[in-house]
């Protein structure tokens, strides 16, 4: 190996590394399966408790999971598109959108980066909670139940994208979505595990 090509590896690999510290930069990977797992057994706990104690009618239950699901998606859409694609008019502005999300782009078949670390899972997941509490009370527990399931899927659904090859049925079209995002036009097709939103807010790709 030559000196120039020596440097380009270089290169690459600190460009991928978000942190010096070495255990800092050992938290910021993860497998997708674990907050996968985390945010399925909390969403399953907190249906559990609801029903057990009868918090909730059963119909309600329903209604406020699948409403807690389908906000996931929106809030997917807004994050991705104004928070993690900010325009980098600062240099902090930058720090942010390189380490929670260019770093993706420069990489995205990192399996490791595919899904927050499970720190930032537990933080996230009781912050959540937390929120939906103060606004809700005992309606939070089916509906955050539902908002957690999506984030889930939303992982799982990213994560097959760039470590699974594209399925023969109608997922394929999420593969294709995803793809355009990373290859073609980063300024559209901001919907992972939906493209819902991109219709409702016209980024859908030509």
């Amino acid at each position: 190996m030559d000196i120039s090509s020596s440097s380009i590896n270089e290169k690459k690999s600190n460009d991928k590394k978000l942190f010096k510290n070495p255990l800092l930069e050992k938290l910021t990977h993860t497998h997708a399966a674990v907050p996968i797992s985390m945010y399925l057994i909390f969403g399953a706990g907190l249906l559990v408790y609801e029903l057990y104690y009868q918090l909730v009618s059963v119909g309600m239950t329903i209604l406020l999971f699948f409403v807690g699901l389908l906000l996931f998606t929106l809030v997917e859409y807004v994050m991705h598109r104004f928070v993690f694609h900010m325009s980098p008019t600062t240099p902090l502005k930058k720090d942010i959108t390189h380490k929670f999300h260019g770093v993706h782009h420069h990489h995205p078949k990192d399996k490791s980066r595919l899904a927050m670390p499970p720190i930032v899972s537990v933080v996230l997941a009781s912050s959540f909670f937390y929120l939906f509490y103060l606004a809700l009370n005992d309606y939070c527990y089916p509906f955050t139940a539902g908002f957690l399931t999506g984030y889930a899927l939303y992982l799982g659904v990213h994560y097959m994208i760039h470590a699974m090859h594209p399925p023969k049925n109608f997922l394929k079209i999420l593969w294709i979505h995803h793809s355009i995002h990373h290859y073609r036009d980063d300024t559209k097709a901001f919907g992972v595990s939906s493209p819902l939103w991109d219709f409702v807010f016209r980024t859908m790709p030509d």
